[in-house]
């Protein structure tokens, strides 16, 4: 099967493209650069020329402090886009598996969000992300939304690099601890999305919708942190002891507000395609382990 993936150099994207390349399928990665999904015209070019079976959609704009200001282009790369996707996929009758995220919620529920629970997100990244839903929903039979949270990997930006950087110089950070998720790998989104799409290849009876796919067991980003300095400290990254020390919310202001709580359950998920939550503490030691080398 021909699989056609959007950001090929964002966190996702390249590891579609990297365990694409070792899969049964024919992979497409195509950077922004090489697409732009604002625009319908690329799209309809690049649909004629490659022809592909299933699109999965890993483009997004993901600043979520910067989006509040710059909400043109928010809304244009997490709404416009996809609408624009989802149109090319149903002129071509492929399915679209799209990647969505925790913030279309507002953080206030005690336990874990299922699908069904009702959105409100606090800021523009989160509503400009779930119009896009929206927009997928509305124009497809035939489609995944993924939504996920904390990602991290080998490739790009993300918490963990974060950390590292700023920890390989000092000997005490301040990390928030009220604010609760599912740390996700990078490499396990992709390894879900790609099991979805052989299921979809196999013209299996695919359970179309949305789903949640989230690391476990849920943590605070104090104790993602803690782990993290942890982990490095073991396989030699850090050479030094890092003090975290827990702060809440309030001391670490930000432009954009974030849910308290982003625990998502996974069950959903593994109920429909046999896909269990992210181990996010192995998947740490995976990815540190590659950058110790």
């Amino acid at each position: 099967m021909k699989i056609l993936v959007t950001a090929a150099n964002g966190q996702v994207g390249w590891e579609l493209a990297r365990q694409g390349a070792t899969s049964t399928h024919e992979v497409i990665a195509l950077d922004r650069q090489a697409l732009d999904i604002t625009s319908a015209e690329a799209i309809s070019a690049i649909f004629n020329q490659h022809k592909p079976d299933l699109l999965i959609n890993a483009a997004a704009y993901t600043a979520v402090d910067k989006a509040e200001t710059d909400q043109d282009m928010a809304f244009a790369i997490n709404r416009e886009g996809p609408k624009l996707l989802a149109e090319a996929c149903r002129l071509a009758d492929i399915p679209m598996l799209h990647i969505s995220t925790d913030y279309v919620f507002d953080g206030s529920q005690s336990g874990p969000y299922e699908e069904s629970d009702p959105v409100a997100p606090l800021g523009v990244y989160g509503m400009s992300k779930w119009q896009g839903e929206e927009a997928v929903r509305h124009t497809l039979d035939k489609y995944i939304i993924l939504r996920t949270a904390w990602v991290f990997g080998s490739h790009g930006n993300n918490f963990v690099k974060t950390m590292l950087r700023v920890g390989a110089d000092r000997d005490e950070l301040r990390v928030v601890d009220d604010q609760f998720g599912g740390p996700t790998s990078a490499a396990g989104i992709a390894a879900a999305l790609l099991h979805i799409a052989d299921q979809v290849g196999a013209y299996a009876d695919v359970a179309w919708g949305t789903y949640h796919y989230s690391g476990q067991p849920f943590v605070n980003w104090h104790g993602f942190a803690v782990e993290i300095f942890r982990q490095a400290r073991q396989l030699g990254i850090i050479q030094h002891d890092i003090n975290v020390q827990a702060i809440p919310s309030s001391e670490y202001p930000t432009p954009a507000a974030r849910p308290a709580n982003s625990r998502l359950s996974s069950d959903g998920l593994e109920k429909a395609f046999s896909i269990k939550a992210d181990d996010w503490q192995l998947a740490l030691q995976q990815m540190l382990a590659g950058m110790a080398g």
